[in-house]
This record gives structure tokens, sequence and C-alpha cells, in this order.
């Protein structure tokens, strides 16, 4: 069971982890990632005011998907959640969950691990940051996710 959604509202964790495993006894291990806001960028000399994620719907739901698929066929995981939040953000705000249940945790956790990376550098994202100088600008990928990524295979 995978949940994908991608929404402008925030999230609630607990919510979210309860959703996926009502009423199952079968999960052994749950893996959670949780990204937020940062007030610094990184490189910038100027404080983070504020964030916009921009993305092409259904473009950005099927990439997901598959990057979910990618896990599914990687681990055995019993069920998945990814929210990714779009629009505008303040600094402290959740941007991201990802959730993956399987009977064990190295499972859980690796499969996690993947799919926030994958999502880091393979979803259609686009971030732009706003600065306390007034000044702003768009967010590059960072050769730091890709190495990252590139882990995976």
């Amino acid at each position: 069971m995978v949940h994908i959604k991608v929404q402008s509202e925030d999230f609630d964790v607990g919510a979210e982890i309860a959703a996926l495993t009502a009423g199952r006894t079968d999960i052994g291990g749950i893996g959670c990632f949780v990204g937020t806001v940062r007030a610094d960028a990184k490189g910038s000399d100027s404080n983070v005011t504020g964030m916009t994620l921009e993305h092409y719907p259904g473009m950005t739901e099927r990439a997901i998907a598959q990057i979910a698929d990618r896990a599914q066929q990687r681990w055995p995981l019993l069920g998945c959640t990814i929210i990714h939040r779009v629009g505008p953000m303040v600094p402290g705000e959740n941007i991201v969950l990802v959730i993956a249940a399987s009977s064990h945790r190295q499972a859980a956790l690796d499969a996690t691990a993947f799919l926030i990376d994958w999502l880091k550098t393979k979803a259609p994202f686009w971030k732009r940051e706003d600065y306390a100088d007034g000044n702003g600008a768009w967010v590059d990928a960072r050769e730091e996710d890709d190495v990252a990524a590139s882990r995976w295979g």
C-alpha cells in the first residue's frame, strides 16, 4: 500500500503513521523522515525568510510513484507514505514526510533513506528561497545530494 500526496497543506506525522499502520500486526519496523524549512541558506549571507516549492501536477506524482515502486522492488515493504508540500512555506514548517513500513527495521530504515535521497534528486520540484535582505534565488541541485542518491545505484 503506497500513499502519495503532493499538497500545500501541512501534515500530521502521527496521524499519517496511524493511518499507515491501522489494523496491521505484521509491521515490525517503521522508518520515518520529516524534512523542514531551515532558516539558514548554505553559502548565503542572508537568512531564509521563506521558501516556495513549485512542481508540475501529474508529472510530479508519477515520478514519486516510480521512486516508491523502485523501493518496493528493492525492500519487502508493507506500506509507504510520501507527502511533499508545494507552495510558500516559512522556516520551521514541514516540507516532506517519508514513512516506510516493513516486517523488520533495517528494511524500513534503508527504504526511508533511499526514498528521501531519490526524492531530493529525481522528483521534479523547483525551490526558491527568499532572504531577509529582500533578495531571493532559485536553489540549484547540490552535489552532496547526488552523491547520497548514487549509493543506491
